[in-house]
């Protein structure tokens, strides 16, 4: 395990692949302290050789699991002598289809980890990111929070929850010195797609394949900013505007695609 030395810390959960290992990596090359966890031990045992383990602190996290993550918190500012200048709740996981055939198991095991661990991730880290000057809690959310997403509707929710958290956030959290900011990405090149979603993505628009390190950037740029949501790619503002405005239109446009169009269109953040 490394130290950080004086230099500044990100905490990142789901850092095993995609998104989280993509900012695990740049933030290393931008010089930071990284903390990787998730449930991937495997992942994470690579991505520690490549960043090299004075570099980064790693460790098993469920982010459900309320205990583990205050053992996590507790090794991460030995690690850091208290500093947490990002905490990046990334963890999420993305299971679909028509709502009435879930499994109740299933709907339950999104809206936990999802959500429920976000909550557990902020509260609990929250006096880090007080005690660290300019701190930033960041999350994923995704463009399914634009507009609920049929095929997707509890990962959608879940997503809608997280974007109405970070606004509320950003409100209470400004008397602590604390910024609060997400990302909406769309179809992003991750493990958590399901098998040949990138290859029958469009090649252009806002749900085209976008790599994971797209993702990566935008945190990084997120940290020297105090804007609010960013979306992955930018486009998809625009469909975050027509939602807001004519959520009839929308949904009329969904219906006509198709009864689980939302899948298929995509959203898997």
């Amino acid at each position: 395990m490394g130290t950080s030395n004086g230099r500044p810390t990100i905490f990142i959960t789901g850092a095993a692949s995609g998104m989280g290992r993509e900012t695990a990596l740049l933030f290393h090359n931008q010089g930071w302290f990284v903390g990787a966890y998730d449930v991937n031990s495997q992942g994470l045992d690579t991505l520690k050789r490549d960043i090299g383990r004075e570099n980064c602190i790693t460790g098993v996290l469920n982010v459900t699991d309320r205990a583990a993550y205050k053992a996590a918190f507790a090794g991460f500012a030995e690690a850091t002598g208290g500093r947490m200048d990002i905490l990046y709740n990334n963890a999420g996981i993305g299971r679909g289809g028509p709502f009435a055939d879930q499994s109740f198991e299933d709907i339950m095991a999104v809206v936990n980890v999802n959500f429920v661990g976000v909550l557990i991730g902020i509260h609990e880290g929250v006096e880090l990111l007080k005690a660290t000057p300019n701190s930033m809690c960041f999350t994923t959310s995704s463009s399914s929070a634009t507009y609920g997403m049929a095929g997707i509707a509890v990962y959608s929710a879940t997503k809608h929850a997280v974007k109405g958290l970070t606004e509320a956030l950003a409100v209470e959290f400004k008397a602590y010195g604390i910024r609060v900011a997400d990302v909406l990405p769309g179809l992003i090149d991750t493990p958590i797609l399901p098998p040949g979603a990138v290859e029958a993505a469009p090649k252009d628009g806002m749900f085209r394949a976008i790599p994971p390190r797209a993702v990566a950037e935008v945190v990084w740029q997120a940290y020297h900013s105090d804007k609010l949501h960013w979306y992955v790619p930018p486009e998809l503002i625009e469909l975050d505007k027509a939602a807001t405005l004519t959520p009839e239109v929308v949904r009329d446009q969904f219906i006509a695609s198709g009864p689980f169009a939302g899948i298929d269109a995509a959203t898997k953040g």
